[in-house]
């Protein structure tokens, strides 16, 4: 834990292996009055930006800068129970394939636009073989590449947070699409690989920024403040993220 507790407090939940981090002043949550019918479209999407965020460093920590897709043939499948078994043994046969024990992965599911039921974005951070995927899936097409639309010199770091924004995003989709069945999460990770978080305190936005950067041992290459939001509803916050 870095700083000191102030009486404006606020706190910055940073992820150094991720490069970035983010923070807001300690508010009262606001209970809802008895009666009264919870938000359910703000709970969505509370709960798609949680989902890309933790994707996001997820990705980015883990430095999964591969990013490929899996489709099934003939009429697809439209049962997301079906796809998570799946997938569940499509990566334990990847990790057999490669005899390297676990490593870590990130998926996502996704409507197929077309009406021929589910694909599954995911990404990893290793070479593996196309013959080992298409072995490992069984199920239909397989595509996977290295992200490398990028400047020259970006690096790991700046290919995986690429791959994750892409993810992130198809997570963040189909908010109130019926099919997505109820205690089913909009992810998948392999466990054993969360990036490990660092809390820093203080009374302002710049001052948490600061204790950050400290850690880091240099500035953030990029900073979002609520302030320069016209209209921002929630409690002040910030966001910062550091180069590779």
């Amino acid at each position: 834990m870095a700083g000191s507790v102030g009486r404006n407090l606020w706190s910055f939940s940073l992820y150094p292996a991720a490069g970035e981090g983010g923070g807001s002043l300690s508010v009262r949550r606001q209970v809802v009055p008895s009666g009264r019918a919870p938000n359910v479209k703000r709970a969505r999407e509370e709960a798609a930006r949680r989902a890309r965020a933790k994707i996001r460093r997820y990705g980015a920590a883990n430095r999964l800068n591969r990013l490929g897709t899996l489709t099934y043939r003939g009429e697809g499948c439209h049962d997301p129970r079906r796809l998570r078994t799946d997938l569940a043994r499509f990566f334990r046969e990847l990790r057999e394939g490669l005899d390297a024990g676990a490593f870590p992965y990130v998926w996502v599911p996704q409507w197929h636009p077309g009406g021929h039921g589910l694909h599954a974005h995911f990404a990893v951070g290793r070479f593996v073989p196309r013959g080992l995927i298409e072995r490992s899936w069984g199920q239909g097409f397989v595509h996977i590449k290295l992200l490398g639309e990028l400047p020259v010199g970006s690096g790991e770091l700046a290919e995986a947070r690429l791959a994750a924004r892409y993810l992130a995003g198809y997570a963040g989709r189909d908010l109130g699409d019926e099919r997505r069945l109820g205690g089913l999460h909009r992810y998948e990770v392999a466990q054993g690989f969360q990036p490990d978080k660092i809390l820093c305190y203080g009374g302002s936005a710049e001052d948490v920024i600061e204790r950050a950067s400290g850690v880091m041992g240099s500035e953030p290459e990029q900073v979002w403040l609520s302030s320069s939001v016209e209209g921002w509803r929630g409690p002040p916050a910030c966001w910062c993220a550091w180069a590779g």
